[in-house]
């Protein structure tokens, strides 16, 4: 049964970092902690340790906690998460307090999304390429976890596959419960108050649209993060709804688009490369103006995902002078990604897709720079969340339904729900991001052309045994 407290907390599993919230009934945020993954640093592409994330899940509550009071004895507890990424260990059907099989606990225990295998196909395609691929690794008996649901059968959950409703369910994954469903209490000897209420939760995404009020179509949100996209809300039915539309919280609305590889990422790159802080960066991009003087980026850093789906592309930087500086750079990340938004926006637009609004979140929502180029460039004003990240807010909503605060997803209509306190800011359109716009969309054109072109003039492996040395 549901917690009395006037607190719910949901926890957001990230790529970089686990961020915890605790929400009151209005949809307050009271606090939120964030705390990172112990060892991340040696952790290959695609691959992680899930104890990491564990650990940092625990300090994270540990310190909302010491935070907010009420966080210590809340109403429900909500885990949500990266997605697709694949856990494999031996919990068994009664929660983390019944072991079954032998826990996975050295080498690859986790894959993410950033891992090759199913990378191009859809998020269940996904799901199980992970998992034929860890079964490859520890045998085939090992079972699948989502990441958030092996999280919450360590804190005392049942054996469980969260799935946002409509969503396909995953074959060897646990049996299937509803976001916003309770599928256990929390066990003793954690942070927070045993018999605490665990609560289904979502992949990061789904949970981000929810919190961004994506609930009328026209809405659209950017996620943020390392990877970021472009995500709209549709009628459900409309043409622009394919095979891959995502089902909103709402029913009759759908959400369309698709994720890019690297938009947070390419600052971090920058970052590293020149040995600036990020805030500097972006404070150095403030003094450069639009068009970032004629420098140009393709974030291409780990190939692209929507709209191109290619792989074999790579980042590239196109202008340079003997003048251009770290200030340049990173203008011209900043609105080579807000180009890479725009380009999905474009072929949706070619659908029938009208954006109107755009939220921005995850850690880039926070340099208002960034924020104002995207709405300039794809001419709609953007809202910037006071809390960034949604997903984390989206986990505290599906807690809240667990509490019976609110409605589940898939139950209520548009505005059942709390949303957190908007910034809006408004377009400036300049020419030098519509020219921006063409150069980019031409110069990705061109790359794409080259990495097709380098695939079909690549030799197969038997083709390079009889190859003659030259």
């Amino acid at each position: 049964m549901p917690g009395t407290s006037s607190v719910v907390v949901g926890v957001d599993v990230g790529s970089n970092s686990v961020r915890a919230l605790a929400l009151d009934p209005d949809g307050t945020v009271l606090g939120g902690t964030t705390a990172g993954y112990p060892g991340a640093a040696n952790w290959a592409p695609g691959q992680a340790d899930p104890y990491a994330w564990l650990a940092a899940t625990t300090q994270a509550l540990a310190e909302l906690r010491a935070l907010v009071p009420g966080a210590a004895r809340p109403a429900a507890l909500c885990l949500g998460g990266q997605s697709p990424t694949t856990v494999v260990g031996g919990i068994g059907a009664s929660g983390a307090g019944s072991q079954v099989g032998a826990e996975v606990r050295s080498g690859v225990a986790a894959l993410t999304c950033r891992h090759p295998a199913g990378a191009t196909g859809s998020p269940v395609e996904q799901h199980h390429a992970q998992h034929a691929a860890l079964r490859a690794e520890h045998g085939p008996d090992v079972r699948a976890w989502q990441l958030y649901d092996w999280l919450a059968a360590r804190f005392g959950a049942d054996r469980a596959q969260a799935r946002w409703p409509g969503d396909p369910a995953l074959t060897g994954y646990g049996p299937v419960v509803a976001t916003g469903s309770v599928v256990g209490a929390l066990g003793v000897g954690h942070d927070l108050a045993a018999g605490t209420p665990l609560v289904a939760g979502a992949q990061d995404a789904y949970l981000a649209f929810w919190a961004g009020g994506l609930d009328r179509p026209g809405r659209a949100l950017d996620p943020g993060g390392r990877t970021g996209g472009l995500a709209v809300a549709v009628a459900a039915g409309s043409p622009a709804a394919d095979a891959y539309a995502l089902p909103a919280a709402v029913p009759g609305v759908e959400i369309v688009g698709g994720p890019v590889a690297a938009h947070g990422l390419i600052l971090e790159w920058l970052r590293d490369l020149t040995g600036r802080e990020v805030r500097d960066l972006l404070a150095l991009a403030a003094e450069v103006p639009p068009g970032a003087r004629g420098v140009l980026v393709l974030p291409y850093l780990e190939g692209e995902r929507a709209p191109r789906w290619n792989r074999e592309l790579r980042g590239e930087v196109f202008g340079l002078t003997s003048g251009s500086g770290p200030g340049e750079l990173a203008r011209a990340v900043l609105e080579g990604t807000a180009y890479g938004l725009a380009h999905i926006a474009t072929g949706l637009a070619a659908r029938g897709v009208r954006l109107d609004t755009l939220v921005c979140a995850g850690s880039p929502a926070r340099s208002p720079l960034w924020c104002s180029i995207k709405a300039s460039v794809l001419g709609v004003p953007v809202e910037v969340p006071a809390e960034t990240d949604l997903a984390a807010y989206g986990a505290a909503l599906a807690a809240g339904a667990g509490a019976r605060w609110w409605p589940a997803p898939g139950a209520g209509r548009a505005g059942d729900w709390p949303r957190p306190t908007m910034t809006v800011l408004d377009p400036e359109p300049h020419p030098e991001y519509a020219a921006g716009l063409r150069r980019f969309l031409d110069l990705g054109d061109a790359a794409q052309r080259r990495a097709s072109a380098a695939a079909v003039n690549t030799p197969t492996r038997s083709e390079e045994s009889t190859c003659p040395i030259r």
